[in-house]
């Protein structure tokens, strides 16, 4: 079924490896969803073919290769547990290509992708579509435990800086800190940032990006019970200068300018 661009279909599993304790790359086969899915944009998946659980669980999309739709995502509640023991061949229903994606400005020297835990999904499809040597990388955890193999995902991406605050790998300190420090120091004409993960992360990164005048597109994540603005259950606060009381993250989201947001408020 296509409703405006979104498909709803009944899609075979290709493969779904744990590719890190609790995380799992998951491949969908939809040539359809593929062929229109843009980074940034998300898809609704109902992990099995029963009213239970009732909703659907939304993912970011992580990459699209040869017709499939690949997603990265860790287990952390019934849903996504039910998900992790899908096995290829398997069909499950999906819904997509939903929501706004990035929009990458053309003739940018410098963009930093900026990612918090499973944040780096949306990132991760975003860095296959910039020219190699135009983007840095940068990968937030909390331990080297929690870390995602990016490079071991057989995805197209750019090199990658670590950050985890304990210091077990890579940078000791937050991503965010990271950001900083190279945005300060490199002298860096004209950069842009892309960013997703927690809501204190990007509090920090829009923080920072309108501080110095960088442009800078976050995408949020949030709870959806339908991914199509109908339930309102995604509403996030819109700053004065949006001219929005609200924003609802599936319809007018998941990617927003850093300024249009009321972070104070989130």
């Amino acid at each position: 079924m296509v409703l405006h661009g979104i498909m709803d279909e009944n899609c075979e599993v290709a493969f779904q490896r744990e590719v890190a304790g609790g995380v799992f790359l998951l491949g969908i086969k939809s040539h359809a969803i593929a062929g229109k899915a843009a980074p940034g944009q998300f898809v609704m998946v109902r992990v099995r073919n029963s009213l239970s659980p009732l909703l659907r669980r939304p993912f970011s999309i992580c990459g699209v290769v040869d017709g499939i739709i690949v997603l990265l995502y860790m287990v952390v509640g019934e849903g996504t547990e039910i998900l992790s023991g899908t096995l290829p061949g398997q069909r499950i229903s999906v819904l997509g290509p939903l929501g706004n994606g990035f929009r990458l400005p053309s003739g940018i020297k410098r963009i930093f992708l900026v990612g918090g835990g499973m944040g780096i999904a949306p990132l991760l499809f975003l860095a296959g579509r910039i020219e190699p040597g135009h983007a840095v990388f940068m990968a937030g955890y909390r331990s080297s435990e929690k870390a995602v193999p990016i490079k071991d995902l057989g995805l197209p991406c750019p090199g990658i800086q670590l950050a985890t605050e304990d210091g077990s790998e890579g940078v000791r300190g937050l991503v965010t800190d990271l950001l900083e420090l190279r945005i300060r120091e490199d002298n860096i004409e004209d950069p842009v940032v892309f960013a997703c993960g927690p809501v204190p992360m990007l509090r920090r990164v829009s923080s920072l990006c309108l501080e110095l005048g960088i442009p800078c597109q976050i995408s949020l994540e949030a709870h959806m019970a339908c991914g199509l603005g109908a339930c309102q259950g995604c509403a996030v606060p819109g700053s004065k200068d949006s001219g929005k009381v609200f924003f609802h993250v599936c319809k007018d989201g998941p990617v927003f300018d850093a300024g249009m947001i009321s972070w104070g408020e989130l």
